[in-house]
């Protein structure tokens, strides 16, 4: 099996299965919300707790079940990456299981299934540790594959990597400024997902006084969390350039090392001839400025890098590209809602827009993974472990044929959450008036 195909199976797995990340995470902020809300009473706060409930345990059941299957893959098909350093990587993912996963499957059961049987306290109380536990498990995971970034706090003994130093590897800068990022595109997508259901029924006449409080309570937060997540994004940018100088240029499909190096507008890769064919429109030193906060600082191009070492140019800068424009276009829908979230009737035009922008999050997301492990290649763990080394020792056939069935199982489960989803948002609320 070629090195190249290795690559693009590694990257196909982990965009599908680091996606699955967010799933947990949606919803966090806007459930624990509403019971404290100063406009819910007993009533309102128990319609708020059965429509986002049960979008909130559709994909808390998807990330328990993807979660299992996970589990498979790291023996079928990574079992030498598992054996050289599962010492470190394994061990950080027990501790998710044990402190955090137990701990969230435990209270969203108390949440579900106690709404009669413990006091609103206890009930509240019980929303918020699950909240809490989601983004621990988040923590743990994304430790994990900080260590695959940027490796710290071990050793090589008996020929493969141990455990030297846990507290290297907690801290880890890479991992914490990913977990940063993670967290708010998870709290983002959720704050679409909530504005466009709410949009929905809106532009229907359907439970107005309902959504519009949705509405308004979720687009200034929704504004927020875009700007901290533009910022989050521009800080681990400069740690990438810092850690990972191939995966920088790759993403801007920049060739020749160059100081006061220019951010071009209108690039078009051609990762064939170690060039870009279309290549306009540039600002000087903006690229360095960006990557360095220096605009005289050099950036390092792809061919300072031996062919071998380098990602693979086109999905790395398209989908960097594409996760770019999605922000833009959040950034432009969340100000506008926060401007329209006091009106009595809400723009039209907006909250169309709002509806068809459900799933772009989401998208937005999967090219962020695919920046972040594509651009990581051709290493699994970078530096210290070759992704074409870490694959089963097992036939090519075999290993495609793992990788068909975990794109089948989690192509299926995800068609089955989006019609869940779908079902339930648009069914919204029940016992509210409209």
């Amino acid at each position: 099996m070629s090195a190249e195909l290795i690559i693009r199976m590694y990257g196909a797995h982990q965009i599908i299965i680091l996606v699955c990340i967010q799933q947990s995470l949606r919803f966090f902020q806007h459930m624990p919300l509403q019971p404290v809300s100063p406009v819910c009473t007993t009533h309102n706060c128990r319609i708020h707790d059965c429509n986002m409930g049960k979008l909130f345990l559709i994909n808390f059941v998807l990330g328990v079940v993807t979660g299992i299957t996970l589990e498979f893959q790291f023996g079928t098909n990574w079992s030498r990456y598992s054996e050289y350093v599962g010492d470190i990587f394994g061990s950080l993912l027990a501790i998710e299981a044990t402190a955090a996963f137990f701990l969230e499957s435990t209270f969203l059961a108390v949440w579900a299934f106690g709404w009669e049987r413990v006091s609103k306290k206890v009930h509240l109380t019980a929303i918020w540790l699950v909240a809490i536990a989601s983004n621990l498990s988040a923590l743990w995971i994304i430790l994990a594959n900080g260590f695959m970034q940027n490796p710290l706090g071990y050793v090589i003994q008996n020929g493969r990597a141990e455990l030297a130093d846990f507290m290297a590897v907690v801290t880890n800068p890479y991992a914490w400024g990913m977990y940063a990022h993670t967290l708010l595109s998870a709290w983002t997508l959720s704050c679409f997902f909530v504005l466009g259901v709410s949009s929905w029924h809106l532009l229907r006449k359907s439970n107005v006084e309902f959504f519009r409080r949705s509405f308004r309570m979720t687009a200034p937060i929704c504004l927020v969390l875009v700007l901290a997540l533009a910022l989050s994004g521009d800080i681990q940018g400069k740690v990438v350039s810092e850690l990972q100088p191939a995966k920088l240029a790759a993403m801007e499909s920049h060739w020749e090392t160059t100081k006061n190096a220019p951010f071009y507008l209108a690039v078009v890769p051609d990762e064939a001839n170690e060039t870009n064919s279309v290549e306009a429109i540039g600002i000087p030193g903006l690229l360095s400025w960006i990557s360095y906060g220096d605009a005289d600082a050099e950036v390092k191009g792809l061919k300072d890098f031996p062919k071998e070492d380098r990602p693979p140019v086109t999905p790395v800068f398209w989908g960097f590209r594409a996760m770019i424009f999605f922000g833009v276009i959040f950034l432009a829908l969340a100000a506008w809602a926060t401007l329209q979230r006091n009106r009595e009737t809400i723009n039209p035009t907006l909250m169309r827009a709002l509806v068809w922008c459900i799933p772009l999050p989401y998208i937005s997301i999967a090219m962020g993974w695919l920046v972040a492990e594509m651009g990581r290649q051709p290493w699994i763990v970078y530096g210290l472990m070759r992704t074409s080394d870490a694959v089963s020792p097992v036939p090519a056939e075999h290993v495609s044929t793992s990788l068909l069935a975990f794109i089948i199982v989690y192509s299926v489960l995800g068609l089955l959450d989006i019609f869940l989803l779908r079902k339930y948002a648009i069914k919204g609320p029940q016992g509210q008036e409209d």
